[in-house]
């Protein structure tokens, strides 16, 4: 095969044209015999109108066919955050390759492993922050970035073809409080070499200026606590350390103890320690001292900042909590950002906590959270400084993606290339010739978490279950005999349906006529064949359900031959 036929190929599973679930692919060589190197492997978060599903994780039946024949050659985790990292234990016995990351975000993932009985054991690659390693035929520098948790990285890949470099989740911040800075000379430098393509953080892509800095938070925050007259509870995000220390430090200088509540901020907390992020501060005091502590001597971290019901500050607000209650003239500091699709469950946190007649105190009332993201001033800044040939955003929905395209293209990008998860966007070539653009499709898609299975998206079951939260279920049970006669009353239950129909009518009345009427009437012939009697009697039913009362329910019949 001849050399003009080797390509340098990027191809999203997760994260483009949406935000979590992050899961991009960098292919190596020639179409039928490329090598390929993954990047991240989280989760989404389901909404509510996906009943019963909790996760969403990408599906990586194409990955694992790759990986099948030996050509996936190692994944990398960028950093620590549950769209990046967070499907590992689910889907990395299906691709079983060895993991690379940084100190921080493994120990991250070892405390999760720990505390979830019969997870897997993970092979891990541990990569110094700032590291240089060859994974297959990638030469892969870990570049520190400044992000909302520790040991964020962007990386550097070298290949024959060219230099690309995938950013990662990054901010511009010099005094990020805990974690990395994102380096001018090192990404200069990078520019200085030659580019070929950046892949590119779009999240925060239409919001103009620079990001504000951890630490003009840690002041606001201390301003709020020390004007604060009894309790404060503050609300964030577990894996952001640099936020909790702030928040440790404003207490502190406020006379204040630390009290952290929630498991998910004690594992981190924990590990943070462990890597001498939280260097310099007392221990903070468990959940069960926050009672013996006077009301103004006293700042409890929280997690449930997203309206999570299982969460402590789900807990608190519904006085549900075993150990911490809060009452009238106490404060709530949502340190946090309302992620889309969690609005209403945290309004609906806030106002019992309103109730209560708790202060809250949200992004609104003053600068107690900054994102982890850049914006277009950052975005700018790197463009200068990488000076990329190709520009390829991703980590957005299409708004954003369309916001950074535009931004790169008033840059100087020669090349912009648009794309949505499962394309597959040609990079580089043997042949100069090629542009950069969309080449073809990969295999893509979701997979839920249902329980303790994963499923498909295109499963019924999901699709099914949304259907009975709309219209209820219908449940028949019919005996018949060998000649096709109806042996005793059919049986018939409901569930979900309202009890009349338009004119007062009663709907199980409704129901019971409908089903008779259709056994009455069905020829002999047709009334021995227990599945057409089923699909007869669905018909039925849904139909005259509709008439009167405007919805289908979903129809479960089950005939009987005795």
């Amino acid at each position: 095969m001849s050399k003009s036929t080797e390509e340098l190929v990027f191809a999203p599973l997760g994260g483009v044209g949406e935000i979590g679930m992050n899961l991009g692919l960098y292919g190596l060589g020639p179409r039928h015999r490329r090598k390929w190197l993954a990047v991240d492997l989280g989760i989404s978060f389901a909404s509510p109108d996906i009943p019963g599903i909790d996760l969403i994780m990408p599906d990586v039946a194409f990955l694992e066919q790759e990986a099948k024949q030996g050509n996936l050659v190692g994944l990398i985790i960028t950093h620590g955050h549950e769209d990046h990292v967070g499907a590992l234990g689910e889907l990395w016995p299906r691709l079983g390759c060895t993991v690379y990351t940084t100190p921080f975000t493994h120990a991250l993932a070892e405390a999760r492993r720990l505390g979830e009985p019969g997870a897997p054991k993970v092979p891990f690659h541990v990569v110094p922050t700032g590291g240089r390693v060859q994974i297959g035929p990638f030469d892969v520098e870990f570049l520190p970035v400044a992000h909302s948790i520790p040991d964020s990285h962007g990386l550097a890949i070298r290949t024959p073809l060219g230099l690309v470099v995938h950013t990662g989740d990054w901010k511009i911040d010099p005094t990020p409080v805990v974690g990395n800075v994102t380096d001018p000379a090192r990404f200069a430098a990078l520019g200085d070499e030659g580019v070929r393509a950046v892949v590119c953080d779009s999240t925060n892509a239409f919001r103009e200026g620079i990001s504000p800095s951890e630490t003009d938070v840690q002041e606001v925050l201390a301003e709020f606590i020390a004007k604060a007259p009894n309790r404060v509870a503050v609300t964030t995000f577990a894996s952001n350390v640099a936020r909790v220390r702030s928040i440790a430090e404003a207490a502190i200088r406020n006379g204040r103890e630390v009290v952290l509540v929630g498991r998910a901020m004690e594992r981190v907390v924990g590990v943070a320690r462990e890597q001498g992020m939280l260097d310099g501060l007392p221990a903070f005091r468990p959940a069960d001292a926050y009672g013996f502590l006077p009301r103004d001597k006293v700042v409890a971290i929280l997690t449930g900042s997203q309206g999570e019901p299982r969460a402590a500050l789900a807990r608190i607000a519904d006085d549900d909590h075993p150990e911490i209650a809060l009452s009238p003239g106490d404060h709530v500091i949502f340190s946090s950002r309302t992620i889309p699709g969690n609005e209403r469950s945290v309004n609906r946190i806030i106002n019992a906590l309103v109730l209560q007649g708790v202060k809250v105190i949200t992004d609104r009332d003053g600068l107690v959270h900054v994102s982890g993201h850049p914006r277009r001033g950052e975005l700018e800044q790197m463009y200068q400084w990488l000076r990329p040939e190709i520009s390829v955003p991703v980590h957005g929905e299409p708004l954003h993606l369309a916001e950074h395209a535009e931004l790169a293209r008033a840059m100087g990008v020669r090349q912009v290339v648009r794309l949505v998860d499962g394309d597959m966007v040609r990079l580089a070539s043997a042949d100069p010739a090629q542009p950069a653009e969309v080449i073809d499709e990969v295999p893509f898609g979701r997979l839920y978490k249902d329980g303790h299975v994963l499923i498909k998206s295109t499963e019924p079951a999901v699709a099914e279950r949304r259907r009975m939260s709309v219209a209820g279920v219908v449940s028949v049970a019919v005996a018949m005999n060998a000649k096709g006669e109806v042996v005793g009353d059919p049986m018939i239950d409901l569930s979900g349906l309202p009890e009349k129909g338009i004119g007062g009518k009663l709907i199980d009345d409704v129901i019971e006529v409908a089903v008779l009427d259709c056994l009455d009437g069905l020829p002999r012939q047709r009334r021995r064949d227990p599945d057409a009697v089923a699909e007869s009697i669905t018909r039925a039913v849904r139909g005259q359900v509709n008439a009167v009362w405007g919805k289908k329910p979903l129809c479960h019949v089950l005939v009987i031959t005795v």
